[in-house]
């Protein structure tokens, strides 16, 4: 089934290589490690060793200095092939906190070896317990002592700690009441966690629906040297924010990818079905559902690559990638009813994988940010509503 979308020569060579490490690792991979919470190291370890993984990178520090376009497409594929990248996708935009606002010394200190797979950045300290999406409210804290930074707090549903090396944290280095605005006083560092656990970091690891490792974090008296502060001092939020188009815009790529695997799989079952002498897929109460689900997901992918084209031409793209995020994530999940209606009482069997995909896709509607806030955005960005919240 092809898309039509984009053009399609420009991406050949990113699909097919992609395709090509995601077809060492079919269904029964994914369904062992989704039956035994593993995280699947064999499948990140391939892609991290074709490079896929530092798309982002410039070639300067051993990436292959590719645009979000291409990147989006990586995580689309990983998707379509069956697999989650939700356990991979944090090394794609993580690094870009470095490369757009960490220091000479930090891009050399951590690029290249992000870029060789001999670094892992998966992880990003943002969530907190009380917080929520109102990330102003942060109660970290990281108080300034000498040449260093001790932080005490706590952060919630941070991912793949127990398989990075490293991980951005927001913290806040001066406190509300002394800021002018509730924006100001939030700071990013970069932590070393075969330093930082066990000595002010403790993890506890969540379990959940998506087979995606997700931790609770403790921080009490984490000492962070001076040099481990990414920017400025009190512009963080500013840095965390500035990386969320690109966030938005690959999670929506992923959700694409999502739409696909089960619109694909809808297909062939419905064809292949035979119910009262006929395939189910010439029944129109089977056939029309999953065209319209067809179309929604073709529709967002076109916003998709609209939203890739801002930016990677330096263009604001606010609005694009939260739609596209939006849409992508709404088409998904719609993909993946049709394609559980389509398959009946055996979209429930773990053989088939419609249930595994049915989990790890419904996230999508949750996070990175959820569909009412960025519903909220557009109506007050886009279309000049009153504040919601």
């Amino acid at each position: 089934m092809t898309t039509g979308n984009e053009p399609q020569n420009s991406y050949i060579e990113v699909r097919e290589g992609v395709r090509a490490v995601c077809a060492q690792f079919g269904s029964s991979y994914h369904q062992t490690m989704s039956r035994e919470r593993h995280y699947p190291e064999e499948f990140v370890t391939a892609l991290t060793k074709a490079r896929w993984l530092s798309a982002l990178i410039p070639k300067e520090y051993g990436g292959l200095g590719l645009g979000l376009a291409e990147a989006s497409v990586i995580m689309e594929e990983i998707n379509r092939s069956g697999a989650n990248s939700q356990n991979c996708h944090a090394q794609m935009y993580n690094m870009g906190t470095i490369l757009r606002h960490g220091s000479a010394a930090q891009k050399e200190r951590y690029l290249p070896g992000i870029a060789r797979g001999e670094l892992r950045l998966q992880s990003m300290a943002v969530t907190e317990p009380t917080t929520g999406t109102d990330t102003t409210k942060t109660k970290t804290r990281a108080t300034k002592k000498g040449h260093r930074y001790v932080v005490d707090g706590q952060k919630v549903f941070i991912g793949r700690i127990q398989h990075s090396d490293l991980m951005i944290l927001l913290a806040r280095t001066t406190p509300l009441k002394q800021v002018e605005h509730h924006s100001e006083g939030l700071s990013i560092f970069i932590v070393d966690l075969h330093q930082a656990l066990g000595h002010g970091m403790e993890v506890n690891l969540i379990e959940n629906m998506v087979d995606a490792e997700t931790n609770e974090v403790f921080f009490d008296g984490l000492e962070i040297p001076e040099d481990g502060l990414i920017g400025e001092e009190g512009n963080g939020l500013k840095y965390i924010f500035d990386g969320l188009n690109a966030e938005r815009i690959l999670i929506s790529g992923e959700c694409i990818g999502d739409g696909y695997w089960f619109i694909e799989h809808a297909v062939e079952r419905a064809k292949n079905r035979v119910v009262f002498d006929r395939p189910i897929g010439q029944n129109q109460g089977i056939q029309f559902p999953i065209a319209e689900a067809y179309m929604e997901v073709r529709a967002a992918d076109l916003m998709r690559f609209r939203a890739c084209a801002l930016f990677d031409a330096n263009r604001p793209c606010g609005a694009e990638a939260n739609m596209a995020k939006h849409l992508a994530a709404k088409a998904s999940w719609e993909a993946a009813n049709v394609c559980v209606q389509t398959y009946g009482g055996f979209a429930f069997a773990s053989a088939y994988d419609v249930e595994r995909k049915f989990r790890q896709t419904r996230l999508y509607q949750v996070a990175p940010i959820s569909t009412n806030l960025i519903l909220s955005y557009i109506g007050e960005h886009v279309l000049g509503l009153p504040r919601s919240y």
